[in-house]
């Protein structure tokens, strides 16, 4: 489906659905494309485990405005308003994996996006960025890495039993639904799975070698889901990653630092920044 609504701000907004054949069935995923001139770079957003589009905010609206750059938001399967996750369907332990080879590259073949990328990553959504830029140099301009997940750690393990408390016994169900169609879908595919024994193995520490993009890794120092070990390790294996760690921040850089994180964004952007494909057609015309 191509755009149904633009809005009138000052950086115009499109959304629209995206029906894709993935995984084996014909899905839809909702995105929003945030416009600015033909020749900025684009900046795609890859939200956390109970994120969706909407979840953002203004957020994706600011950093593109700060930069410069165009923007693509969606919501993953099972989340927001895209298709729900089946009520007896159990999310595999390799279902970034499956996000990272599958999905994303139908959604960017489904808007003929062919030009490097830059990715935006929050915690699932920066593991699957991670992924993605390992299996696909040629296809990502940069990486920004809020807070990701290169192996399960125990803090990680007892928040997320947490929030199944909390699920269960408060009115986070009711605060989800604000941003989920189905926030059932969204909660249990994620608990479930990050529950699962199995998952304690789950870990793409030997996948992070194959990074050759410019990569930059942050993390609060009072998150609850993860540590400076996950930031660390990335810059262990990926001598090239640029560090950025965040006091008074917790989980969600972007909303308890927004403008450090926006500042170090921008910056980092513009210090890679690359010749548009559209300036190099016009001199070479």
């Amino acid at each position: 489906m191509n755009a149904t609504k633009v809005s009138s701000d000052a950086n115009p907004r499109a959304s629209g659905v995206a029906t894709l054949a993935v995984l084996g069935r014909t899905q839809q995923l909702e995105y929003e494309r945030i416009a600015a001139d033909r020749c900025a770079p684009l900046i795609v957003f890859l939200h956390e485990g109970l994120g969706s589009l909407g979840m953002w905010r203004d957020f994706p609206r600011q950093l593109c405005a700060a930069a410069g750059a165009r923007g693509l938001v969606y919501s993953r399967l099972g989340y927001g308003r895209s298709t729900p996750r089946a009520a007896d369907e159990k999310w595999p332990v390799d279902f970034m994996h499956r996000q990272a080879r599958d999905i994303l590259p139908a959604l960017l073949a489904h808007l003929s996006i062919a030009e490097p990328v830059w990715l935006f990553g929050h915690s699932d959504g920066a593991s699957i960025a991670l992924l993605f830029a390992a299996a696909h140099s040629e296809r990502v301009a940069g990486v920004i890495a809020v807070a990701p997940h290169i192996f399960v750690e125990d803090v990680s393990i007892r928040s997320i039993e947490a929030a199944r408390t909390l699920y269960r016994t408060t009115d986070l169900r009711e605060r989800l639904a604000r941003y989920h169609a189905d926030p059932d879908s969204a909660f249990w595919g994620w608990n479930d799975i990050w529950l699962d024994p199995a998952f304690r193995l789950w870990n793409i520490e030997d996948r992070l070698a194959d990074i050759r993009s410019p990569l930059l890794a942050v993390q609060g120092e009072d998150d609850e889901y993860g540590t400076m070990a996950q930031i660390e390790g990335i810059a262990q294996r990926v001598p090239h990653a640029r560090l950025l760690k965040l006091a008074a921040c917790g989980h969600s850089p972007h909303r308890d630092q927004p403008a450090a994180l926006t500042d170090a964004v921008v910056a980092f952007l513009n210090e890679h920044r690359q010749v548009p494909v559209c300036s190099a057609v016009a001199a070479r015309s």
